[in-house]
């Protein structure tokens, strides 16, 4: 079925560029962990149920995004998504990415970066998902304005929460997400490595304390 246009079609938004700005930002608060360190050191509970409580949360990423790409790999810009995850949310992938950043900065044990890290997340994807809204609302239409009309930007309002009887997915997608997940939970082992480099006096010391 198609769909007559409310405004011509824009560009599509260029996921390839917003994967590889991502990963960029990710390295890049990896390199912004040697030169800081938490106020709660390592080993105490402080520490340790921020870090439990980050680790849920990137798991509760990864597994949101798998869960998300099941329902729209292969279909993104080309079908109107509006059932599973995207009839809660309509960017539920950022929302888990968001969730997932916010996990980070509790896993190196600083209430800071969290702030810092989901906040950034946060206005970083909610210029993606302008942009896409543009796009979409182009392509199909009255279809897609009735959609958001009903359907939260980015936070999930479990209530209206609506399935299919059957689902089709992209094994593709489904594995690329999956490698995508990977980057979240190599956080872990990173943040273990520079708390024992520190701890060892093989790297420098932090320039800030992160609370």
């Amino acid at each position: 079925m198609t769909y007559a246009s409310l405004k011509p079609v824009s560009q599509a938004f260029v996921q390839r560029k917003r994967l590889i700005f991502v990963r960029v930002a990710a390295m890049l608060a990896v390199l912004l962990l040697f030169l800081t360190k938490p106020a709660l050191a390592e080993g105490s509970n402080g520490h340790e149920t921020l870090e439990f409580f980050g680790f849920c949360l990137v798991l509760a990423c990864v597994t949101g995004r798998l869960w998300s790409i099941l329902y729209v790999g292969g279909k993104k810009n080309e079908e109107l998504v509006s059932t599973g995850p995207f009839s809660m949310s309509q960017n539920p992938l950022y929302f888990f990415s968001t969730v997932g950043a916010v996990g980070i900065g509790l896993a190196y044990g600083s209430l800071v970066a969290a702030a810092t890290l989901g906040v950034a997340s946060f206005l970083i994807f909610r210029v993606t998902a302008r942009k896409e809204a543009e796009y979409l609302l182009g392509k199909f239409g009255q279809a897609y304005a009735a959609y958001i009309k009903t359907t939260p930007r980015f936070w999930p309002n479990p209530l209206l929460y609506r399935d299919d009887d059957q689902l089709q997915f992209s094994t593709r997608a489904l594995k690329r997400t999956f490698h995508d997940g990977l980057y979240f939970l190599a956080i872990f082992p990173a943040i273990e490595l520079i708390e024992y480099l520190r701890q060892t006096g093989l790297l420098f010391p932090a320039f800030v304390t992160l609370y």
